[in-house]
């Protein structure tokens, strides 16, 4: 078994060998917008698990995942040879590419709290505007002491 901080410590070495591998000296244009984010690796160190994300040419552009993810596979073994020679461990792990859910579920998290907000406002703003369906202070006040005692007590039998 091995030292999970030093799987931690693997897994960044190989997120950076990856990224600048992508960025520098694999030419394929289909992995020129792809982003690492972040890189697993098992305990055993033998099984490398690495997220990415895509983005587009530009802000209204959507991106191209499959043709990012074609490319990415086509990579894997050159990226690993890079790997291999960037670590130094003695078994070289397989490399997985997996695209990152992360920055989506965040957005839709943003936008989730922006729409219970503007209902919070609404509220609030409904709140301030009520008036009430009764009396305006329902509860006794020293004036009902002259009441008696039939009336205040209500229908106890």
């Amino acid at each position: 078994m091995v030292d999970p901080a030093r799987a931690q410590r693997l897994a960044k070495r190989i997120s950076s060998i990856v990224a600048s591998a992508i960025a520098s000296e694999i030419k394929d244009p289909r992995l020129a917008y792809v982003t690492v984010t972040d890189a697993r690796v098992t305990n055993d160190l033998h099984d490398a698990t690495i997220y990415y994300t895509v983005m587009g040419e530009s802000l209204d552009d959507e991106p191209d995942f499959e043709a990012a993810a074609a490319g990415l596979a086509k990579a894997t073994g050159v990226l690993r040879s890079k790997v291999g020679a960037g670590t130094g461990v003695r078994f070289t792990p397989t490399l997985r590419f997996v695209l990152d859910t992360v920055p989506d579920a965040a957005r839709q998290m943003e936008e989730l709290v922006a729409r219970a907000r503007a209902n919070d406002e609404m509220v609030a703003r409904r709140a301030a505007e009520a008036k009430p369906a009764g009396d305006t202070d329902p509860y006794r006040t020293a004036d009902d002491a002259d009441a008696t005692p039939d009336e205040s007590a209500g229908t106890q039998e």
